[in-house]
């Protein structure tokens, strides 16, 4: 029960800040008399399930779109009497056209055609005026907005910087279960389908991270992060999490021709050497963006690549290259090549995930 609750705390927190805000809005509307109280719930609910950078831009955002929305309407409806359906059916061929262009010009205005709708239409149910629905529709999304940015805020807030590590963790988890498959794939047949659903989740996990990334900043425009220079190194996290994505592919197609097969028996022991660093690595770097913790001090994990180096190195100076095929000696070096990426990037990735985590 706690292991399922720990894994998915974040999914949790947000069902927290939701109901809350839920029961805020709801006891705020009674409170203030409000008519129409779904609208501020509605209004609530939407704004609450966002990170913290992206609900004060959607807030901001809400706001304009029901204020456009509203005058407009209210100057519609006070043009054009409602009290016969072909009235009504005349103010809102009015009112919805323009609204819906603004709205497809300018996203910010998304919330108008809604808003519109409702000052039109509510006083034909009500009897209320035209100018008195406008400002409930006003004071409702006012309420809703501000009860979900001070509990985005105040309680649990969904920091899009967090969002961030979570996913790039994800991602490293994700490259770290291929990875060893991959490497495997030089000296015996690889599960295909398997690496393919494993990249399918990497690709998810990158565009997870690259949008809470956009919303966080908003969150350092709106001075809500600690330090705003933190931007570069979530930018620098980025191209190495792409470059070592690019790794496992280049890996992977080096893979696609197996090495000879006394070149691969001769091989396989450093390649499981290495595949079981590159692992260890990621998921240690996985760890420590999970966790926000030090790395720790680890001198030798690069051995095994200069292990695999040496190898490589013996086989030419044995001669055991010249009689191969032109192919596989391409594909010899193709290896020793993507594996020296492979030490290029999880040396940079360790550099990286200091640099992001100290701010």
């Amino acid at each position: 029960m706690w292991r399922f609750i720990a894994r998915y705390k974040m999914e949790f927190y947000l069902c927290l800040r939701v109901t809350l805000a839920t029961l805020l809005t709801f006891g705020l509307g009674r409170l203030l008399g409000l008519p129409m109280i779904l609208w501020a719930l509605l209004t609530s609910v939407l704004l609450t399930q966002m990170s913290v950078g992206k609900s004060v831009k959607a807030t901001l955002d809400y706001f304009v779109g029901t204020l456009g929305g509203v005058v407009y309407a209210a100057a519609i409806s006070a043009l054009i009497p409602q009290t016969t359906d072909a009235g009504l059916l005349a103010a809102l061929a009015a009112t919805v056209p323009p609204l819906a262009l603004l709205a497809a010009v300018s996203p910010k205005f998304a919330a108008a055609v809604p808003t519109g709708l409702i000052v039109v239409v509510v006083p034909t149910l009500t009897h209320a005026t035209p100018l008195a629905s406008a400002i409930d529709r006003v004071e409702e999304v006012a309420l809703g907005a501000t009860v979900a940015l001070a509990v985005s805020l105040v309680v649990l807030p969904a920091r899009a910087s967090n969002m961030a590590r979570r996913s790039a963790a994800a991602m490293l988890e994700a490259i770290a279960d291929a990875a060893p498959m991959v490497l495997a794939g030089f000296t015996i047949p690889f599960d295909r389908q398997k690496v393919t659903d494993l990249h399918r989740r990497i690709a998810a996990a990158y565009a997870k991270f690259e949008a809470a990334g956009l919303e966080a900043g908003h969150e350092r425009l709106s001075l809500l992060t600690e330090d705003p220079s933190s931007e570069p190194e979530f930018e620098q996290l980025r191209r190495t999490l792409l470059r070592l994505r690019h790794d496992l592919i280049m890996t992977g197609r080096a893979a696609d021709a197996p090495l000879p097969e006394a070149i691969a028996m001769r091989l396989e022991a450093s390649l499981a050497s290495l595949a079981k660093v590159i692992e260890d690595q990621l998921r240690l770097n996985a760890r420590r963006l999970r966790a926000r913790g030090e790395a720790p001090a680890e001198a030798g994990w690069e051995s095994a690549f200069d292990a695999f180096h040496d190898e490589i190195v013996a086989l030419r100076a044995e001669g055991l290259l010249r009689p191969m095929p032109e192919e596989a000696v391409r594909s010899i070096f193709a290896v020793a090549f993507a594996l020296e990426q492979w030490r290029r990037d999880l040396s940079e990735l360790r550099t990286r995930v200091n640099d992001h985590l100290r701010n």
